[in-house]
């Protein structure tokens, strides 16, 4: 499985960013990419009371223009993810993967929500504009069972574990995650997904200064199952490939075996829900 990752600067014009997101793809492709990954709001990064009137439906212009090329490559291409339209008062923060035939295989919308405050450097709460899912998404391809996340729930090891449970043997972190918690807290959460579950993490984020006055943390990553950073994006928008061993999960596993080990009939009780 020939994975790319793709690092985006997306900004406040929709048709710009798409435009080339989808430039990038097709080099990525002709490169021999067979599974390419694009960077969470891939179409928009800007003022948050702009996001509902941007969104649209599934299928819909932008995941029309991602199929065709999709199709045109026969790749899979998973499309970060974008505004979809949800309730009128907020939109969806959606993923979109799609098959070398250029059709939908699974939709993922972002469940955990990003609201978080930090005196004297910046706010932010997601929740105002975004609408979360509630339904945990695998999906099943050519190369195996995929798992889908977006950005922020990287920071909840139960939604990763169930993805490993149900069989993914690698998972998709498309993110914009900010540049302050991301140079103490992304890479070490990132790896900490992939040694935990023993799976590639395939990490596709957003970086430098977006509107308004945001900066993204970028460093999209290729991790593997040992938690070892197999590829790193510049400082730039860049195109990251790697060749994944899936074998190499088997091997991880057997030497320890982690997933067999659980107790579930220990400590599920301890989970409280409030």
């Amino acid at each position: 499985m020939r994975v790319a990752a793709i690092q985006l600067n997306s900004r406040d014009n929709k048709k710009e960013n798409i435009s080339k997101a989808l430039k990038l793809v097709k080099e990525a492709a002709n490169k021999g990419a067979e599974f390419i990954v694009l960077p969470e709001y891939v179409d928009y990064m800007g003022e948050d009371s702009e996001k509902v009137g941007i969104g649209e439906t599934i299928p819909g212009p932008t995941s029309d223009a991602f199929a065709s090329v999709a199709k045109e490559y026969n790749v899979y291409l998973h499309c970060g993810s974008i505004l979809e339209k949800a309730d009128g008062q907020r939109v969806y923060n959606t993923s979109i993967l799609l098959n070398g035939k250029g059709e939908i295989v699974k939709l993922y919308r972002k469940i955990h929500l990003y609201d978080a405050e930090f005196e004297g450097r910046y706010t932010i709460k997601e929740s105002d504009t975004i609408k979360p899912g509630s339904d945990v998404v695998t999906a099943e391809t050519d190369f195996g069972t995929v798992g889908m996340t977006i950005c922020y729930d990287i920071r909840f090891p139960e939604l990763f574990r169930s993805l490993a449970i149900q069989g993914s043997k690698v998972i998709f972190v498309p993110a914009a995650f900010p540049l302050y918690t991301g140079a103490h807290h992304w890479e070490i959460l990132l790896r900490a997904r992939a040694i935990e579950n023993q799976c590639y993490i395939i990490a596709a984020g957003q970086f430098g200064t977006v509107p308004p006055e945001q900066v993204e943390f970028g460093n999209s990553m290729i991790i593997d199952p040992w938690g070892t950073v197999l590829a790193r994006a510049p400082e730039r928008e860049a195109i990251i490939m790697q060749e994944l061993d899936l074998d190499y999960i088997d091997q991880v596993r057997g030497k320890i075996s982690c997933m067999a080990h659980r107790r579930p009939e220990v400590y599920s009780s301890l989970i409280v829900n409030e």
